[in-house]
């Protein structure tokens, strides 16, 4: 893994719609507290919500957010989340936005914007997903979203 020297903040959303949901998504942020480099600092409180996108037909999703201080490049913060979903049982074989036991998403690395193959920050559905939106306005009421404004700004558009 590559460590930055300073830390940073950074948003994961954290979903799950099979299974033990509230327990798969315990589990995923004791593994992200045990990585090394990273320490959860808060995490929002969970909502259940209807699936969004292409999949519709498929079970409700529990949804947070956490906020994270971290010594790990984007990349590698990236890499190990992915890792967590593997090791939790997700299977990327399925359709996009399809059922899943855990989903972690990179939304926010400090105020970054990061575009490369494989990792964009900020995540570029991020301001078009009140499930997403609100979670991170629970988490720091004043966040900004690179290139898109407020999250506030953001949630009120939606409305």
């Amino acid at each position: 893994m590559y460590i930055y020297a300073t830390m940073a903040k950074a948003y994961v959303a954290i979903g799950a719609n099979l299974g033990e949901r509230e327990q798969t998504i315990r589990a995923a942020l004791d593994r992200m507290e045990a990585l090394p480099g990273v320490s959860v600092e808060a995490v929002s409180s969970l909502t259940e919500t209807e699936p969004v996108g292409h999949v519709l037909d498929q079970p409700r999703f529990l949804n947070g957010a956490a906020r994270l201080d971290t010594s790990l490049t984007p990349r590698a913060l990236l890499d190990a989340l992915l890792q967590i979903e593997s090791e939790l049982g997700r299977n990327r074989q399925g359709p996009p936005g399809g059922p899943r036991p855990i989903d972690l998403d990179l939304l926010l690395y400090d105020e970054m914007r990061i575009d490369e193959p494989g990792l964009t920050v900020p995540h570029p559905r991020l301001h078009e997903r009140r499930f997403v939106l609100e979670p991170l306005l629970e988490l720091q009421p004043r966040l900004k979203v690179p290139g898109k404004g407020t999250v506030e700004g953001l949630l009120a558009r939606l409305d």
